[in-house]
């Protein structure tokens, strides 16, 4: 018999602060703190993906959010085409309202400070 259980790399957690928000905004924070954990960092998200130290960076290191806004139009470009640079981020790693989810969230709390 094996044992499997999920871990969300680099995930500590989402901010009590995120359950006043509007539905979509909880929604959009689960599905950033579940699929996007393990590249970008954001506090509130409870997510550390980015490295501060440029000698341990990885290729597949995001923006750190807590220091970079993005409005929700910039968030969904990054979403359907594989971030700004088209090189690491999967395409499409969510689509339609739950897309529309992320970016209302990225784009209220990115570049908060964390």
């Amino acid at each position: 018999m094996v044992a499997a259980g999920v871990v969300a790399c680099g995930s500590e957690g989402i901010s009590n602060e995120i359950s006043s928000q509007p539905e979509n905004v909880q929604h959009g924070a689960q599905l950033f703190s579940e699929r996007c954990a393990g590249c970008h960092t954001l506090g509130v998200a409870g997510t550390q993906g980015t490295t501060n130290n440029v000698r341990e960076r990885e290729r597949t290191d995001g923006p750190n959010f807590n220091t970079r806004h993005e409005s929700m139009d910039n968030v969904l470009y990054a979403i359907r085409n594989g971030g700004f640079s088209g090189a690491i981020m999967p395409e499409n790693i969510v689509v339609g309202q739950d897309a529309d989810d992320v970016a209302a969230f990225l784009s209220k709390y990115a570049g908060g400070g964390g």
